[in-house]
């Protein structure tokens, strides 16, 4: 179930370089798609089809600046990515991060299961020291059951957690009907930021904004536009 319908808010400038780099590589698709639940949807997001130098530095750019927006006053110290898709990402939001601020920003993420040789240990990469303020940055969010996992993760290590920020909000309803981005806000204090919304995409390609990339056509805009109010 997704959220009721409300006007979307326009995309901030690196929010549109964003979507145009997922339209021109595919990363977003419409049809007719069964997703991991079972549910059908007429879209489709994949962001391991951006996997060329320069979309990571479309990635970053824009990371960064949605970190930046989340906490304008006191900076981040690590920018975490849960693995596998979060780790190229944590490091191109820092790297760009780093950059944009003039001051060393770590990242991280953590291992799927725990090694206990070497250097050992669950998580790799910028130490998670208590007190370290850190960032959490994914893809998608749809339950936002894995973003959930990541946050439990990493409380127990005292570090001090900003926020997140994901690409793209798929807005699905949560367990008691509010966003799923809006419950774990709730559940976990934390302010949970995307760089756009499904609708915010529907709107930008209904209109023909983005350049360079074709309006949908009424047939699919009025499919997604009734997915979305159910």
């Amino acid at each position: 179930m997704s959220i009721p319908e409300t006007p979307s808010a326009a995309l901030a400038p690196h929010a549109c370089s964003l979507l145009r780099c997922f339209l021109q590589r595919g990363a977003i698709r419409f049809g007719d798609f069964t997703l991991k639940s079972g549910r059908k949807s007429p879209y489709f997001i994949n962001t391991g089809c951006l996997h060329q130098g320069g979309d990571l530095a479309t990635f970053g750019a824009a990371y960064a600046e949605g970190i930046i927006a989340l906490s304008p006053s006191d900076p981040v110290d690590v920018v975490f990515g849960p693995a596998y898709k979060g780790i190229p990402l944590a490091l191109a939001a820092a790297q760009a991060l780093e950059s944009r601020l003039g001051q060393p920003v770590g990242w991280a993420y953590d291992r799927k299961e725990a090694k206990d040789h070497g250097d050992g240990g669950s998580f790799v990469g910028a130490p998670l020291a208590p007190g370290t303020r850190v960032v959490v940055v994914d893809d998608v969010l749809t339950a936002g059951t894995a973003l959930r996992e990541t946050l439990a993760k990493l409380q127990p290590l005292g570090v001090t957690i900003v926020g997140a920020v994901v690409a793209v909000d798929r807005q699905e309803a949560g367990a008691h009907s509010a966003s799923a981005r809006q419950e774990i806000a709730a559940d976990f204090g934390l302010p949970i930021q995307a760089l756009m919304t499904i609708r915010q995409v529907v709107d930008q390609l209904a209109a023909g904004a983005i350049t360079d990339i074709p309006p949908l056509n009424p047939e699919l805009l009025h499919r997604i536009r009734s997915h979305l109010r159910n």
